[in-house]
């Protein structure tokens, strides 16, 4: 299996400017996907952050299975980290981020009051992987499309400042990924997910992790989806043998190429079902997704 692995010049100047703007900011809003919590934290948002306050922002929460977004949201607070799980297009969007935000700095806050500074908005920045929902989320935050969206990565290419209400001020980044992840696991992951460009890795290695995965965890999803048999799916059947039933089904011959991108397409848009790929048990006493 192929290792993947995506960290362009443009990404390594994004962290730059993160890193140099971040004494003018207040807290830091890092989202990641909920369907790989885990694969789509950027550790280096953590080393920029330092000690500044952040926000963990779970979003794509309606593409996500509710009872393992319970047990990551359960895992992050007893690690004392602030989160919040959002479907991007709720209502009460803005009011949830900012009644969060305030609670996380009130300390902060009252400090200021009590030194006679004039009250002012909370300056927050939003970072996170390429495509892990970020424009759309701060379209909402600011309730107008001031934020370029799309279905893949690297639509943010530069830093915007945004005003979401007279409470909140948002600095928008481009999506960012690192020099080098944890694991292999962990790169194909986040090209499931869509943070990586999807010209960028073998197709097919991410299909089959993706069936090795849904055979294990998700057989009954993956069955009615493909229209596959007991014996389709029996344990004698290699992930390359089924890859390539699944293709004849979809009526695409031998074409297992054109297969491969379907099933990672399907598995993305959430056409099996809400699927959350990680949970806190995969994590091992380094924290590293086993």
């Amino acid at each position: 299996m192929a290792v993947i692995q995506w960290f362009p010049g443009h990404m390594a100047k994004a962290l730059r400017q993160i890193r140099e703007q971040m004494p003018l900011v207040d807290i830091v809003f890092e989202l990641v996907d909920a369907r790989v919590p885990y694969s789509s934290q950027n550790p280096e948002v953590a080393l920029a952050a330092g000690d500044k306050p952040r926000l963990l922002i779970m979003t794509k929460t309606d593409l996500a299975d509710h009872d393992r977004l319970a047990e990551w949201l359960a895992f992050f607070k007893k690690q004392g980290q602030p989160v919040l799980a959002l479907d991007s297009r709720q209502q009460n969007v803005a009011k949830l981020v900012t009644a969060k935000s305030k609670e996380i700095l009130h300390d902060k806050m009252v400090e200021e009051s009590a030194k006679g500074l004039k009250k002012r908005p909370i300056r927050a920045m939003c970072v996170g992987v390429p495509n892990v929902g970020k424009s759309t989320l701060l379209n909402h935050l600011v309730k107008k499309n001031v934020a370029v969206t799309g279905n893949r990565p690297g639509v943010t290419t530069g830093q915007q400042w945004l005003r979401s209400s007279a409470d909140l001020e948002l600095l928008d980044t481009p999506g960012v990924l690192w020099h080098k992840f944890a694991s292999a696991k962990q790169g194909q992951m986040l090209a499931l997910s869509g943070a990586i460009k999807d010209s960028l890795y073998p197709k097919d290695d991410v299909a089959l992790f993706a069936l090795h995965y849904l055979r294990e965890h998700q057989p009954t999803k993956l069955a009615q989806r493909y229209r596959l048999t007991e014996a389709d799916l029996a344990d004698s059947v290699t992930d390359p043998d089924l890859l390539l039933t699944i293709t004849q089904k979809m009526g695409f011959h031998d074409d297992y190429d054109r297969a491969s991108e379907r099933l990672i397409f399907d598995l993305r848009k959430g056409k099996l079902g809400p699927i959350t790929m990680e949970v806190p048990g995969d994590l091992n006493a380094e924290g590293i997704n086993e």
